[in-house]
């Protein structure tokens, strides 16, 4: 998938209505107040035994993130940043964190965040810790990032 079709996608998710129920979409998941999307995703883990090609991955889809909250910057203005690591401690002390933020939490360290005719649009790379795939997320939800 290209930059531009990265955006494409983010738009067409900013112009979706909502759904009802939580299910699966063309891009990911959709829910009650949200859309969540993979945009781009690595295979290797940090572990793995070519590291080589987890080095090129993490750079090939940093550059990507790089890129798309360049230009979603030059768009909408910028971006506010939120780090995802109090939600993941709250969400395991107990505390129900809501969707999208919840799944969200399981990934990046933090998010590209802007607040676009009333609702958000999240921009995140999971993964960098090594511990799971890497993977360029999208998110557009109305509820507020708790």
């Amino acid at each position: 998938m290209t930059t531009a079709q990265r955006l494409a996608v983010i738009e067409l998710l900013r112009a979706r209505e909502f759904p009802a129920a939580r299910g699966r979409s063309e891009v990911g998941t959709s829910g009650p107040g949200y859309h969540l999307a993979e945009l781009a995703h690595g295979d290797g883990f940090l572990g793995d035994d070519d590291g080589a090609r987890r080095i090129e991955e993490a750079e090939q889809l940093g550059a990507e993130h790089t890129a798309l909250t360049e230009i979603l910057t030059a768009r909408y203005g910028e971006p506010d940043h939120l780090s995802l690591w109090s939600l993941r401690i709250r969400g395991g002390e107990g505390e129900e964190i809501p969707e999208p933020w919840r799944e969200l939490s399981d990934g990046p360290r933090f998010l590209h965040l802007w607040r676009i005719e009333g609702r958000w649009l999240a921009v995140g790379l999971a993964g960098e810790d090594g511990e799971q795939p890497l993977r360029l997320m999208a998110a557009v939800t109305e509820t507020d990032p708790p």
